[in-house]
Order: C-alpha cells, then structure tokens, then sequence
C-alpha cells in the first residue's frame, strides 16, 4: 500500500507512517498565485491500495480542494483502491436543513470526496453518527475513547469519578465512556443557546458533588460552552472539572477562553494540527491519534475487521 499526505496535518501522516513502518509517498501541493491548487505524485501508483490523509480544517476549503484534487490524480494515475483518510471532517456540523431555504453541506462534501474517486473513507468521532449514511461509500468512523480511556485510568486512577455530557446530543457518547470506566456515574448538561455561538448553561441533571468531572464532546470550537459548563459544574460541587474532545478546532479566542475558564485541563487529539498557541497552553494537553488511525488503516488493507478495535 501507498500513504499520501496533503497539508493540513504533515505531522500526524508522518507519525502514522512511523507507526506503520513506512515512508509518505513522495508528491507535491501547492497554491499558484491564484490559489489554485496544484498536486503532484512523483512515484507510481498504478495497482496500488493507497490511503489520502488529509484534514479538512482550517482553512477548510483549500483542505478540502486539496484532498479532492489528490484523489482525482490518483484516480487518473491508476491506483487501485483509494482511502480519503480524513481525521478531522469538516462541515460535519451542517448536517440537517435548520431553516427554510438552507443546504446540508455535509451531504454535499460526502457527495464531493466519492465523485473525486474514493472508494473508502475512514474518519474519527463524526458530529453526527448519521452522516456516515451520507456516503455511498464503505464508511468507517473510529472513536476516540479508546485512547481517551486509557489517559483517563492512568491520570485518576481509582478517584470517583463522572462523566459529563456538555449538552443534551452528546449523552450516547458520555454513557458509552462512561460504561467502559467501570459503570462511572453519567451527569448531563442541559444548556440552551440564546444565539449563535454564545450557550447558557440552565441545569445539572445527576450529582457531581466531592466528584472529578470528566466532560466529554466530539470537538471543542470557540470552548464557550466547555467553559460555561465547567463553571456550573463547579458551582454544584464538583471537585476537578477536565474536558476531552477528539477535535480541537479551538477557533478565534477559544486558547485564551479555555486559560480563563474554571477547566483543569482541555485534553484533545490531535486530528487537527494544534497551533502554535495552543502547544505553549499549560491548560491544553494533546493525546496522539496515529496509533489509532495507523492501526486501522493496517486492518483495512490487510482486510481486517476494524470493529475490533473497540471491543473490550
């Protein structure tokens, strides 16, 4: 098999290449003064089972147009079976029409990365389970929780513990956690948004008092409403409070947000490449993804149950 790798995350490719005791193949993206974008491969992929890691981050469209024109090239170089490796989806959050007159993106670029020629994709925590539905496609999405696991037992321990679901869309996710740490006690938020990008936190539904806090969410953005919640959960007695999302999109303010807030620690992946600022953060800590997502990019080419990879 073949590994690429576009911009938005070198880091993380050469680190699941290392994993899997492998080299990037070699090519070139680049933006012409235009910012069109132009992408090379400069070995031969003819017959070969090539996996495309790529985020589409920030700035998510030139991520998504160089995952797309990537694939279009190896689809027209011959390669046998193509994998869009996409740790972090975008548009992911557009996932239903929530007004009159308005798209859902997120089917659309599902639409986009098969017409460019994938014919797998493998992905970590989508926003929303059904999107995976959006593609046409064999569709794998891994979870996060297995590394989140295994960080939570080492750091606490034995400590009473609760695991917190931020709102109410995330409580499957928060019990799924909360099952694989011994049956620990579930909390959920309930929070209401008076507008876009500024959350409310209303209520505390379960008991948090004297207890460590576990907050769990697939990505944290402008960490207002990691924030917000904190603070009530603090104000109900709880002990610590720590937050673990898998995708640290961490737009505008959002580093300087989660220093200020009443958070012991914000603990994410690294599906998206940290900035600068948030490596400095003493309030941000980053578990490696690549064992994960190198783990299961052997099984696939090795057509090999992935499932497995969550089962204990």
């Amino acid at each position: 098999m073949k590994l690429l790798a576009c911009n938005a995350n070198r880091p993380l490719a050469e680190a699941i290449a290392d994993y899997l005791d492998m080299r990037l193949t070699r090519s070139e993206v680049k933006s012409f003064a235009d910012q069109e974008i132009f992408v090379r491969i400069d070995e031969n992929v003819r017959g070969e089972d090539v996996f495309v890691i790529q985020s589409t981050s920030h700035p998510a469209n030139d991520n998504l147009m160089q995952l797309l024109i990537m694939m279009d090239a190896l689809r027209r170089a011959s390669a046998r079976r193509i994998t869009a490796v996409i740790p972090y989806f975008g548009y992911a959050r557009q996932d239903r029409k929530t007004d009159g007159r308005t798209p859902i993106s997120a089917k659309l670029v599902a639409n986009l990365i098969s017409t460019a020629g994938a014919d797998r994709v493998l992905t970590v925590d989508l926003h929303a389970g059904q999107i995976q539905g959006f593609f046409d496609i064999p569709t794998d999405n891994l979870f996060g929780s297995p590394v989140m696991i295994d960080d939570i037992k080492e750091r606490y321990g034995k400590d009473k513990i609760v695991v917190v679901s931020p709102d109410v869309g995330g409580v499957v996710r928060a019990r799924s956690l909360a099952k694989r740490l011994d049956d620990a006690d579930l909390a959920i938020v309930d929070k209401r948004r008076p507008e876009a990008g500024k959350s409310e936190v209303m209520n505390i539904i379960g008991d948090v008092s004297g207890k460590r806090c576990i907050m769990l969410d697939d990505m944290c953005d402008s960490g207002g409403t990691l924030a917000n919640a904190a603070a009530a959960l603090k104000d109900q007695g709880a002990k610590s409070v720590s937050a673990y999302v898998s995708h640290g999109v961490l737009s505008g303010k959002a580093v300087e947000r989660i220093e200020k807030s009443v958070l012991d620690e914000l603990v994410m992946t690294d599906t998206i490449a940290p900035s600068d600022e948030a490596k400095k953060s003493k309030s941000i800590r980053i578990l490696p993804i690549a064992p994960l997502l190198g783990e299961a990019i052997r099984r696939i080419a090795n057509e090999e149950s992935v499932s497995k990879l969550f089962d204990r």
